[in-house]
């Protein structure tokens, strides 16, 4: 059964918070996506915190400013879309001003819109629609056109949702020649959603 909701974008102090904790306290959110074609939006499930200069995972490692990266240093709320191996992927900038640390959005359960979302993603099954961080970029119609947008407002933003009742933490996924950072326990998901990434 389709959700129906009005969502409200959430505040700026929503997002001037440690990456570490910003990245848990997105799990549960709604991301939303107004196009066109419609508004889809899904419930957060996974994250992935990215901590800028200190971090060789990051692209804001070594306080690396280029072109891509630059949205990375602006005010924390804004979207840092880019491209790695054809797939979109869209992070949340963190911290503070200056600082270029983000939470990667990873996974989303699929909540509202889910007929659109077939039709750019057919999937055989439900599961694989959202199930990653190139997969619902895809299917929610995120562009490289959203790169730099303050998510304090359509058309991307987050909304409130429901508070996970168990949350998981460990390794991130896909930098295994980043060193000891690797092993970093920065990754977080809602514990037996199917929507989390394999």
């Amino acid at each position: 059964m389709e959700q129906q909701q009005n969502f409200e974008p959430l505040v700026e102090s929503f997002y001037q918070v440690p990456t570490l904790e910003l990245a848990k306290n997105l799990l549960g959110c709604i991301l939303v996506k107004q196009t066109v074609e419609g508004t889809t939006s899904g419930i957060i499930v996974e994250t992935e915190a990215y901590l800028g200069n200190s971090d060789r995972a990051a692209h804001g490692y070594g306080n690396r400013r280029t072109k891509r990266t630059e949205i990375l240093y602006a005010k924390p709320g804004h979207a840092y879309v880019h491209l790695i191996h054809n797939h979109r992927l869209i992070n949340v900038v963190s911290s503070m001003e200056g600082d270029p640390e983000s939470v990667l959005i990873r996974a989303v359960e699929p909540f509202s819109g889910i007929d659109e979302m077939l039709m750019r993603r057919p999937v055989k099954k439900f599961q694989n629609l959202t199930s990653g961080p190139g997969k619902l970029t895809q299917a929610m119609g995120i562009h490289m056109e959203d790169y730099g947008r303050y998510m304090l407002e359509p058309p991307l933003f987050i909304s409130e949702g429901k508070s996970p009742v168990s949350v998981k933490s460990g390794s991130r996924i896909g930098i295994d020649n980043t060193g000891e950072a690797k092993d970093y326990p920065y990754r977080f998901w809602v514990d037996g959603n199917p929507f989390v990434s394999k």
